[in-house]
């Protein structure tokens, strides 16, 4: 997971002018910065996939990411054992959402600053049923 962060806050710093002249930092016209982050989310995307799928714990693996216009999709697929996915829906959203919010607000604090979404989408292993779906903005970490 560092890595894929450490990828993506290159591409954001670049976008942003860190990187050109020296450090020299300027405001980019919105439209200018939101269409700089899409295009870097497509090539971050396409580059941090290489290494997928991905063992994350005993039950997740991540299994693709994508990106739509400024979303950031992480895509995992869970081994639900002998739980439905109806009871996993019901008994685990909650806790999987407040979870999943912190761990976005502390790890993608530089994305989510330039307007990026964050998102992580929660599928059956065995059925391909979505499970749960998140979407982290930067107003979702000022609660």
């Amino acid at each position: 997971m560092q890595k894929v962060v450490l990828v993506l806050s290159f591409f954001i710093l670049a976008t942003q002018g860190v990187f050109s002249e020296g450090i020299q930092t300027r405001e980019l016209p919105k439209e200018k910065m939101q269409k700089q982050n899409k295009k870097i989310l497509q090539l971050a995307a396409k580059e941090l996939s290489k290494t997928l799928p991905q063992k994350i714990d005993t039950y997740t693996e991540l299994v693709n990411i994508e990106s739509k216009d400024t979303t950031l999709l992480y895509i995992y697929e869970i081994n639900t054992g002998a739980k439905s996915d109806e009871a996993i829906q019901k008994e685990d959203r909650s806790r999987m959402k407040e979870a999943v919010t912190y761990g976005i607000c502390k790890t993608y604090k530089r994305f989510l600053d330039v307007n990026i979404t964050i998102s992580y989408l929660y599928t059956s292993a065995k059925s391909k049923v979505k499970l749960f779906r998140f979407d982290v903005t930067q107003k979702d970490c000022i609660k």
